[in-house]
């Protein structure tokens, strides 16, 4: 019998993420590519031959989990789940094709029915957090990516949740729509402080997280493959200008500091944020202070902060995993759900 690769495959709505894994369990592979679903199929057929073309030719066993089927290109969620399974079903037709359906696990492309895709629908965190779960028992997993932070509490070895939908994890907060990339900074804060004084933000599209996040140091620029509010170029005193109009303010250089304790400012309200969601969840559990938060997404730099905050010690996802034989910018813990259905396949 020949011995197959996995990819591991995690279809958002901005991006394509795919992790792949040799028969020895090696990661021989992760890559994040953009890719702007909302405006067609085109792009996600686009993305994947991409992706494929960048891989060793080789059989692979394919493994696939979604959150694209938000996008407004779809009338509805299930419908997004009916097209992205056959548009890959296209792209793919003489592969073995398996499709993450939440605690049911992996479905054969052939056994997938209408009746599964409520489960399938954005079940990627469900992936991530029980690969974390098996691995370290109990701890709170938060994956903080592009757009989205979520947040699972872990006890032997099993997600402690009864939310199988974005809906219900929007009311526990075990879904905060925040992250550190494509969120606008209008949707972080309705006002911040600026040379000690408490303003009001302009509820305009000026600005991202990731202007923020450029402007503190902390952005990895591998992570940022979107294009920015204005259209102009990535750098910190283009994300000044971007930031200062959010309070109807001109940049200038000399002035660049106090864009820097702004944007810091700005950080410091989205993790109150997700600080917030993270008391919630633990206020109904006696998860003991030895267990871990596990930091997962390009914005696990800030569970980092979270764990000392809750005094927590702190454990990377990536730490989970083997060294991929592979090194590049894009890491195991910036794509945790498509590792975790890649060595889901293998299993």
């Amino acid at each position: 019998m020949t011995q197959k690769h996995n990819i591991g495959w995690d279809i958002g709505g901005a991006h394509i993420k795919a992790a792949v894994i040799n028969q020895s369990g090696d990661i021989i592979a992760i890559i994040q590519q953009p890719c702007p679903l909302w405006k067609g199929l085109a792009q996600l057929q686009q993305t994947v031959t991409t992706i494929m073309r960048k891989l060793p030719v080789a059989e692979y066993r394919h493994a696939i989990t979604m959150t694209g089927e938000l996008v407004d290109l779809f009338e509805y969620r299930e419908q997004g789940v009916q097209q992205i399974i056959a548009a890959m079903n296209e792209l793919l037709p003489e592969a073995e094709l398996a499709i993450f359906a939440g605690k049911q696990g992996l479905l054969n492309v052939e056994q997938v029915e209408a009746c599964h895709y409520q489960a399938i629908a954005s079940a990627n965190w469900l992936a991530s957090a029980s690969f974390a779960a098996k691995k370290v028992g109990n701890g709170l997993f938060i994956d903080i990516g592009s757009t989205t932070t979520d947040i699972l509490l872990l006890d032997e070895g099993k997600v402690q949740t009864s939310s199988q939908t974005d809906y219900q994890r929007l009311i526990s907060q075990e879904l905060i729509y925040t992250g550190i990339v494509r969120t606008p900074v209008m949707a972080v804060a309705q006002s911040a402080i600026d040379a000690g004084k408490d303003i009001g933000l302009m509820a305009e599209y000026f600005a991202t997280m990731a202007d923020v996040y450029r402007l503190t140091g902390e952005l990895n620029e591998a992570h940022d493959q979107t294009e920015t509010a204005d259209g102009a170029e990535k750098t910190t005193k283009a994300s000044a200008r971007r930031l200062a109009r959010m309070i109807g303010s001109d940049f200038f250089p000399e002035e660049l500091p106090r864009w820097q304790q702004f944007a810091e400012n700005i950080r410091a309200l989205q993790l109150k944020k997700i600080q917030y969601g993270c008391e919630q969840l633990l206020s109904g559990h006696n998860l003991p202070t030895s267990s871990p938060l596990i930091g997962a997404g390009t914005g696990r730099f800030l569970v980092k902060q979270l764990a000392l905050n809750l005094s927590y010690p702190y454990l990377d996802f990536a730490d989970l995993l083997p060294i991929p034989v592979i090194q590049t910018e894009i890491t195991t813990a910036d794509c945790a759900p498509a590792v975790a259905v890649a060595y889901l396949a293998g299993s």
